[in-house]
């Protein structure tokens, strides 16, 4: 970012910067108590996670009203302007992972009062590596790290084979026990807004990756020198 004698426009900007990390602390947050509620089977925690959403939108009104009001008061160029624009499609990005974490908090909720119908592995497994592809694309977007970007988009394919290999497991179960099928499709779900968040997780990383060296990686094929 530009060094800028303005203070009151560095000001601006590092309350911009602060109120994102923020918002994905929150997101972080939900993605880690929704899939606690169904693996506990703490329909409280369920709930809790449900209502947290108001305030994720709540984050996301205010970095657009940020956003605007830098837009609008400085006319910002260069690395600035793609610094703000991108973090306009930021915070709605972690919007919809809020929305996709209170979806699987309402599969939760529902199957927290059906006998467990099989222990909870990979499930866990894609959420841990869900929260690690948010959280280093927020780090990649305040340290500038360009590297940690380009690792979440290589992430995504981690997801995508164990929702695969949930799916295919479901189904064998599902095939077995027909009295299966319900739970198996709500479990099915919660693998598949997983696989989501990742998508949108990759979103952020593609959008930090055009933040910082103007380069638009969407729909692309990464070869190994562009992650160096």
């Amino acid at each position: 970012m530009t060094r800028h004698t303005d203070k009151e426009y560095e000001a601006e900007l590092r309350d911009l910067r602060e109120t994102i990390l923020v918002m994905a602390g929150r997101c972080e947050e939900m993605i880690e108590n929704s899939i606690r509620a169904l693996v506990d089977r703490d329909s409280d925690l369920a709930n809790k996670t449900i209502a947290a959403d108001h305030t994720v939108n709540r984050d996301e009104l205010r970095i657009d009203e940020l956003c605007f009001l830098i837009l609008a008061k400085r006319q910002p160029v260069a690395s600035d302007l793609r610094f703000i624009t991108q973090a306009l499609k930021m915070a709605n990005e972690m919007e919809r992972i809020s929305d996709l974490a209170v979806n699987i908090s309402e599969r939760a909720l529902l199957l927290n009062k059906e006998p467990q119908l099989k222990p909870y592995i990979d499930v866990p497994r894609m959420k841990e590596l869900v929260q690690k592809m948010v959280r280093n694309a927020i780090d990649a977007f305040v340290s500038g790290e360009v590297d940690k970007a380009y690792e979440v988009i290589k992430q995504d394919d981690e997801v995508d084979a164990l929702y695969q290999a949930i799916t295919r497991e479901l189904l064998k179960v599902m095939t077995r026990d027909i009295e299966a099928v319900e739970r198996g499709i709500h479990i099915q779900s919660v693998a598949k807004f997983l696989e989501r968040m990742a998508d949108h997780s990759e979103n952020l990383a593609e959008q930090v990756i055009f933040m910082i060296k103007g380069k638009d990686v969407r729909n692309t094929d990464l070869p190994e020198s562009d992650a160096s």
